[in-house]
């Protein structure tokens, strides 16, 4: 795994070298019309997907993601004590992190954000990192209170009318 991620790393930072921001529209026209911007990484990921999959694709995506989001999320979440790993203050920004270079690399390659592919992702880490963070849980309240709420209306409503049809009977009431 890390060969393969060693050379896509080679593979993008090839184009990175070989591509200046300012050249980069008249270089690649035909790469960029099918990349989001003409930024420097974005034209390093739409050659790359344009090398191995012919044209950005969801593949292509996944690839990408796996390989440079990913693995910096998962370093840096293995950095913390799993005990950090609920403690929303300390991965919040490594959550933003992947979520931007998720978000980046879709836009990079004109693929809406967020889509199925990084929705799995995230659903994953989730059940990698956090399936054991507390949560707060709402349940039932006891039997008791329920009865208590649910008859105390009930009650109420014969005690009301007892009370209106007392008044009148009276001679109280007007009509």
């Amino acid at each position: 795994m890390s060969f393969f991620r060693n050379v896509i790393f080679q593979v993008a930072q090839s184009f990175h070298s070989k591509l200046p921001v300012f050249s980069a529209c008249s270089l690649f026209i035909p790469i960029l019309a099918a990349c989001g911007n003409v930024s420097h990484s974005c034209s390093g990921y739409c050659s790359f997907c344009e090398d191995i999959y012919g044209k950005p694709t969801m593949d292509c995506l996944s690839t990408l993601l796996e390989f440079i989001c990913l693995p910096h999320f998962n370093d840096s979440m293995k950095s913390l004590s799993m005990t950090d790993w609920c403690v929303w203050d300390k991965v919040s920004s490594l959550y933003s992190t992947f979520s931007l270079c998720s978000e980046e690399i879709s836009d990079c390659l004109i693929i809406p954000w967020p889509n199925s592919l990084v929705e799995t992702m995230f659903v994953n880490i989730h059940s990698e990192y956090f399936i054991k963070c507390p949560t707060e849980e709402f349940s039932d309240p006891p039997p008791a209170i329920v009865f208590a709420l649910v008859i105390t209306p009930i009650c109420l409503i014969p005690v009301m009318v007892s009370l209106v049809v007392l008044k009148t009977k009276n001679g109280d009431g007007t009509s």
